[in-house]
């Protein structure tokens, strides 16, 4: 099979970066859009799908060749009507659409593939075992593309004046995007990259944007979200101590317990409590998705089930726990209990940021672009330019090492290398 996608560096454009072109060393029987886009002010790839209906339908037709898919299906929610009379006329014989519901969250691939096809990943599976390949609509474009990945689509939303979806190089800084996005309308404020549910804080408006940023939310310094992801671990384990009732409603509301999954988020905070029953209570906690629906929605008293099942993660890893059990099967209440985007927006403190975020075309000469060598799962990229050289965009900067999972990284600007420790950072001279 032809190296290209793993030479043009493709790797998942909305989570953690798997790199593409390993998705597609298994047959399937079914390929799966992820065009779900169920965080919160978060609108990038719907605007691809309108703007860029061309690369996404040629990255599909690539896609369904390398994947040896025999059908298509495009998760799409179903509130957005004019996206899908855009594509409806256009759509190949082998694949059709799937209009889901506003809930949270719909894009999570496990809750993905058992919406549209009625399979359920097994727990600690991939979609490869139900016979599914689940790849994001960014994904595609750039597949369609047929060239390295220099550039990258994003939402800039919350405390903007206008929100937006832009195109930058990779690399460019966050205050650059903001900025493009009309500037922060709060001062000061701080940066959730990735999403108000499932992201990161950013360190500073000058952190580098990678390839698996779909957006920035910004929101005054002040703001409750702000405050909940700055919490530390002694916080976080202190409050869950304190004040966790054993509702169980962390555990009832998850996404992967819905499926049959043996996640129960309760007994993760129940652990905190009863240390000489810990080993019972928290082996299940590998299987957390991490999406942040107990935190964030479901659990009265404010506290964090979802970083006390990523901190009982690697304390299963090192007693080396095993869950022996059987999946319970699909839950007959689940389509019950998925909160919609609507009311999370309103839990989350964000009703009253402009929920859009049309794409703007705008021409910006970004002079500096910090390239990291790690923008994916898998092992860090490997330098191939060196201090002082000269490269045009595209140029390869970083490859995978030999018989490792990983990406290649390529120049997103014409300049001259400036460093290469961690990371390749190009700036524009003469």
């Amino acid at each position: 099979m032809p190296d290209d996608i793993r030479d043009w560096g493709v790797v998942g454009a909305g989570g953690a970066g798997f790199p593409t072109d390993i998705k597609y060393r298994r047959a399937v029987d079914t390929f799966i859009v992820n065009a779900a886009e169920c965080e919160p002010l978060l609108h990038k790839d719907k605007e691809l799908l309108l703007h860029f209906s061309d690369d996404f339908f040629a990255g599909l037709a690539l896609a369904m060749e390398r994947s040896g898919a025999r059908e298509a299906i495009i998760g799409i929610k179903g509130k957005y009507r004019h996206v899908i009379e855009v594509l409806a006329p256009r759509l190949p014989k082998w694949a059709r659409i799937h209009p889901l519901g506003d809930y949270y969250p719909a894009g999570d691939e496990f809750v993905l593939v058992y919406d549209v096809t009625g399979r359920v990943i097994p727990p600690g599976g991939l979609p490869l075992d139900v016979d599914a390949v689940v790849n994001n609509v960014e994904t595609l474009v750039n597949l369609g593309r047929r060239r390295p990945v220099t550039q990258k689509y994003l939402t800039v939303a919350g405390a903007v004046r206008s929100p937006a979806t832009v195109c930058v190089p990779v690399g460019t800084s966050m205050r650059t995007a903001i900025d493009m996005a009309g500037g922060p309308a709060a001062e000061p404020y701080g940066i959730l990259v990735g999403g108000a549910m499932m992201g990161k804080l950013a360190q500073s408006p000058d952190d580098p944007i990678t390839k698996t940023v779909g957006g920035l939310i910004v929101l005054p310094e002040d703001h409750a979200l702000l405050r909940w992801y700055r919490r530390d671990w002694k916080a976080i384990n202190r409050l869950g101590k304190s004040a966790c009732d054993q509702c169980v409603f962390c555990t009832e509301r998850c996404p992967r317990y819905l499926l049959g999954h043996p996640i129960e988020p309760h007994k993760a905070m129940r652990a905190l409590m009863f240390a000489p029953e810990k080993d019972m209570l928290i082996v299940g906690a590998p299987y957390c998705c991490e999406c942040n629906l107990c935190s964030l929605f479901s659990c009265p008293e404010n506290l964090d089930p979802k970083n006390v099942c990523v901190f009982d993660k690697q304390v299963v890893r090192e007693a080396g726990l095993k869950w022996t059990g059987k999946p319970r099967g699909v839950h007959p209440l689940m389509n019950a209990r998925r909160p919609p985007v609507a009311k999370l927006i309103a839990k989350l403190g964000l009703r009253h940021f402009h929920n859009t975020g049309p794409y703007v075309d705008i021409a910006v000469r970004v002079e500096r672009v910090i390239l990291p060598l790690k923008q994916h799962v898998g092992a860090p990229s490997v330098p191939t330019v060196k201090v002082g050289e000269r490269v045009k965009e595209g140029d390869l900067v970083a490859a995978v090492a030999q018989n490792a999972i990983g990406a290649n990284i390529h120049a997103s600007i014409d300049g001259v290398v400036t460093k290469v420790n961690g990371e390749v950072v190009i700036e524009r001279k003469g």
